[in-house]
């Protein structure tokens, strides 16, 4: 079957259309003169680099896979050589900085690009997937001397970068970390650990390496606040190799263009990133621009796995179709395309409806990160509160819904999507991960609810639903029960704290669907009713939403419920 293919038409409806992505960009003095036109050049030559030259590498990153032999990583055939086209042509560099070698272009073109690539090949993906988080974290963090040193080179994707944070008794618990470093007399220190996990941690792709790693000095305080962050490079500025060393890589489920890579340094040569033991702080400005990549891998996986089985659906002819009103009996003899039948054409609408309003929200995100950085105090502050409470439930219900919808898409194939030959399986086996790293699931729904919406008693939800509501000028029955179900919450937290941990998952889920009839709202209020394309484009997806997406509310608020009372 044919590889994945970008469809920048949707994109560019819920772009322009849907949130009208053009006013609200120049709005910021600093896009005020961004052309709608660039913006529809860059979306169709990003669609057009990954349809032609990182789709068709997805099969050989899988099969053939990234290979270790003596502590070095070789790259799948292909890999390589696309990726010098995509640093060349200035692909990674879209929203950094023009001073250090950047486009300065709006963070929304940046996750397009990702949700595109993603779905195209989720293994070399990983490669780059972590630049702009490194990028961020040297920025803010970093000294002058080693920004000078690096900064450009992780902007403009010269040189690839790592985030090592996990090791073989820390996962989650980042505070159990042992990898120590060590002062030295010229003002360096050295670093002694092993880490594991390590995305692009040994690689041919790039002449260098950029290593973020979390280590505990001497005299630092057990947990996380004794964690500082120090940056080693493969290669030093003067040319030597620096003592990290890759001694394996995981034979895993999936990825398999995606070396993940475990790292021991070994007296490695290091500089500080930030203040000591406050590694963490810099750390988080990394890890939370992945979490909203994460987030677009799954709506690109989503997407990827929706257009196979849709495809699939539209040429296999099995038994016969219910036959509907308005639609003439065929003879016995005929069977019918498998996209006639309603249970098909449920699971299709369904993940449709996924992909569709996911991409209103992360791309609605992305603009709220740009707003932080150039709008004045009180928008910016507005849209924290949205970045805040918004990115874990995108992260966690998209990669939920990549590996759990794209399943169901496998089901429309039948056997035939169970065997290697269709490759609709391996996006299942890829997806699957997102739902683990860079904080897994039940890590997203604790610090959602936990650490965000409970210790304000839900204020800053109420805030950002009322937002919400003056957009769309509704309030839904769904909207106000989560309001209702947060008090709930803080109420029985206050005689069983564990009370908040125990329905995370249910809350996380309520909020996505709450999300995610905001983003139908805003659909269904630009849909031209005498259009029939974008009849037959968005209407069926959107009716999918109310029948079989929605009700799932009403399920999780009487789980919450339940476990309030029981308190």
């Amino acid at each position: 079957m044919s590889h994945y293919q970008p469809n920048i038409q949707d994109m560019q409806f819920v772009l322009s259309h849907v949130l009208n992505v053009s006013d609200q960009l120049k709005s910021l003095p600093v896009f005020e003169e961004l052309e709608d036109e660039l913006v529809q050049q860059v979306l169709d030559e990003a669609g057009k680099f990954v349809g032609e030259v990182v789709a068709p590498l997805n099969r050989d990153g899988d099969e053939i896979g990234a290979q270790w032999q003596d502590g070095k990583v070789t790259m799948p055939p292909g890999f390589q050589a696309a990726y010098q086209m995509f640093w060349q042509a200035g692909w990674p560099a879209l929203s950094a900085d023009t001073e250090h070698g950047g486009q300065g272009l709006p963070t929304v073109l940046e996750i397009m690009l990702y949700e595109m690539l993603s779905a195209a090949n989720h293994g070399w993906t990983m490669a780059p997937g972590l630049l702009h988080g490194a990028y961020e974290c040297i920025k803010h963090y970093a000294s002058p001397s080693l920004k000078e040193t690096y900064l450009s080179k992780v902007g403009t994707g010269e040189w690839l970068a790592t985030m090592c944070l996990t090791e073989p008794h820390a996962g989650s618990d980042l505070g159990l970390s042992r990898t120590k470093a060590t002062p030295q007399a010229d003002g360096r220190y050295t670093l002694n650990g092993t880490k594991i996990f390590i995305s692009g941690g040994e690689h041919d792709l790039t002449d260098n390496i950029v290593h973020l790693v979390l280590a505990r000095l001497p005299d630092a305080p057990p947990g996380p606040k004794g964690l500082s962050l120090f940056l080693v490079p493969k290669f030093y500025p003067n040319g030597e190799r620096s003592a990290v060393h890759c001694d394996r890589i995981e034979e895993k489920m999936g990825l398999h263009g995606s070396p993940t890579c475990v790292m021991r340094f070994e007296d490695a040569l290091a500089e500080i990133i930030g203040e000591p033991g406050k590694g963490l702080n810099a750390m988080f400005v990394m890890m939370n621009a992945a979490r909203l990549h994460v987030a677009m891998q799954g709506i690109g996986l989503l997407d990827a796995a929706w257009q196979k089985a849709n495809a699939y659906a539209k040429e296999r002819r099995q038994m016969r179709a219910p036959a509907s009103k308005q639609r003439k009996a065929k003879s016995a003899a005929e069977a019918d395309f498998i996209i006639e039948h309603p249970a098909i054409r449920r699971i299709l609408d369904t993940q449709r409806s996924w992909v569709d309003g996911g991409r209103v929200l992360a791309y609605q995100t992305a603009i709220e990160l740009d707003r932080i950085k150039h709008a004045d105090k009180e928008t910016a502050d507005r849209s924290q509160r949205w970045c805040a409470l918004v990115t874990p439930v995108m992260k966690a219900a998209f990669t939920h819904q990549a590996f759990h919808g794209g399943s169901d898409c496998l089901q429309v194939l039948g056997g035939h999507g169970y065997v290697r030959e269709w490759g609709i399986e391996q996006i299942v086996r890829d997806a699957r991960v997102a739902m683990i790293y860079e904080g897994t699931n039940e890590i997203q729904a604790i610090d959602l609810l936990v650490r965000k919406i409970m210790t304000d008693g839900g204020q800053s939800l109420n805030q950002l639903l009322d937002d919400m509501k003056a957009e769309t000028q509704i309030e839904t029955a769904e909207a106000t029960q989560l309001r209702k179900l947060t008090q709930n919450i803080w109420t029985a937290t206050q005689l069983d704290p564990s009370v908040g941990h125990r329905v995370a998952d249910d809350y996380l889920r309520a909020m996505a669907l709450v999300l995610l009839q905001w983003a139908w709202q805003r659909i269904d209020a630009n849909l031209d009713q005498d259009s029939p394309e974008l009849k037959d484009r968005w209407q069926s997806p959107s009716k999918a939403f109310r029948q079989w997406v929605l009700p799932e509310f009403a399920m999780r608020s009487h789980i919450i419920e339940a476990q309030c009372a029981a308190s």
